[in-house]
């Protein structure tokens, strides 16, 4: 068995953690040659000392300078930066690159990653929300195996496993509901942070937590599948399941479904991702089905939770719409997390920048980058005109 070498993206984050402790699971099997972060130099020493990667790097030169300091007896290389990032995922020692930087600033990276020929464990769904077309290009251009770790695009990509995609009718996303599923609308408006960020089954950082809640996240989810999975938007469905078992279906046109459950642990779609074409154990509990009583389904609310129903719209306009839409959201989810607009802000604000951008077809980076540029300053100059107001 040869051992697969990895550089983690994002490796601080809770996917990034999740990874290393897979990893660690398995020794021999995995070997660590790059680890990437942005400035939590703590965690980041402690991933360096124990598994000994020949490159760390971090957002900034004073955060590299701080890891030197906290990881002493670290003898790999510490660099800072895009350059430091281009130059782990490039690494020739790397097999496969984990993509789990959080937001927009995870594309380049992953782009340099399949640039350099680098199978693609895809846990940044903004990679191909922003940038769809483009990165599907250049997985194609340069031969590479882009896998998904997101729950929801494992579990189809297990469910696709063995049959023909144009047998496939739709594909159906399970959303959890977040803490707001039961919640009147009224309730939901006045929700504080802290209620947002009560997720019923699932450990994750602030901001995805939040894009869950409002099922933002379940619109993200849905661009990134049209894009991995080749599909229209007839094509992708969504459906609320509280208990999180079903991590999401393939219905074929016989009126089969193929499904994959599991317990809510992120550390299953990771080790497939990691091991595939092969399974592994993933330490984590089987599920027991003498205690799951039942398994239930609902409908979208849409009034209740906008955001999905803007996701949609956004990848039915296709171009430049869905990286407009990410950049306003990830502006409007770090304005409510400050405390400077409530939670129906969010989705308010983003369909006003959606309603302000002519769409464009995205070719290169440098109009991905445009457009998100675009779509962050007009999403900031309505959440301070929404702040003035309030004040």
């Amino acid at each position: 068995m040869k051992t697969k070498r990895l550089c983690i993206l994002g490796s601080t984050g809770s996917i990034g953690v999740s990874a290393l402790d897979v990893v660690r699971q398995h020794p021999g099997r995995f070997a660590v040659e790059a680890l990437v972060a942005g400035t939590n130099v703590e965690i980041m020493a402690r991933q360096v000392l124990e598994h000994r990667p020949r490159m760390a790097v971090m957002a900034t030169e004073e955060k590299a300078a701080e890891l030197k300091k906290a990881a002493a007896g670290y003898e790999g290389e510490i660099a800072y930066g895009p350059h430091g990032y281009r130059a782990a995922v490039q690494l020739a020692t790397v097999d496969s690159v984990v993509s789990a930087i959080v937001g927009a600033a995870g594309l380049e990276p992953t782009l340099w990653a399949i640039e350099a020929g680098k199978e693609i464990g895809l846990a940044n769904k903004e990679t191909l929300v922003t940038a769809g077309e483009l990165v599907n290009r250049k997985v194609k251009e340069h031969g590479v195996t882009m896998l998904p770790i997101d729950s929801e695009h494992s579990a189809i990509f297990q469910a696709l496993e063995g049959n023909k995609r144009s047998q496939v009718k739709r594909l159906i996303l399970t959303a959890s509901g977040g803490p707001f599923r039961t919640w009147p609308k009224e309730k939901i408006a006045r929700a504080t942070v802290d209620e947002a960020l009560k997720h019923p089954n699932w450990a994750m950082g602030r901001k995805i937590t939040i894009d869950s809640a409002g099922l933002m996240n379940k619109g993200l989810e849905v661009i990134e599948a049209m894009y991995l999975f080749d599909m229209t938007p007839d094509q992708v469905g969504v459906v609320v399941h509280p208990q999180s078992i079903v991590h999401s279906m393939v219905e074929y046109i016989d009126a089969s479904i193929m499904a994959q459950l599991s317990v809510p642990d992120m550390r299953l779609p990771i080790a497939y991702a990691l091991a595939w074409p092969d399974r592994i154990e993933a330490t984590i509990p089987f599920l027991d089905w003498s205690k799951t009583a039942q398994l239930t389904f609902e409908e979208v609310d849409h009034d209740r939770f906008p955001c999905l129903g803007l996701a949609f719209a956004a990848i039915r306009a296709g171009g430049s719409m869905p990286a407009v839409l990410n950049a306003a959201n990830e502006v409007t989810v770090e304005a409510f997390l400050d405390g400077r607009i409530g939670f129906y802000d969010i989705p308010a604000i983003n369909e006003s920048v959606m309603g302000r951008h002519r769409t464009v077809r995205l070719d290169t980076l440098e109009q991905v980058r445009s457009a998100d540029r675009w779509a962050r300053e007009e999403a900031a100059r309505l959440v301070a005109e929404r702040t003035t107001k309030s004040a």
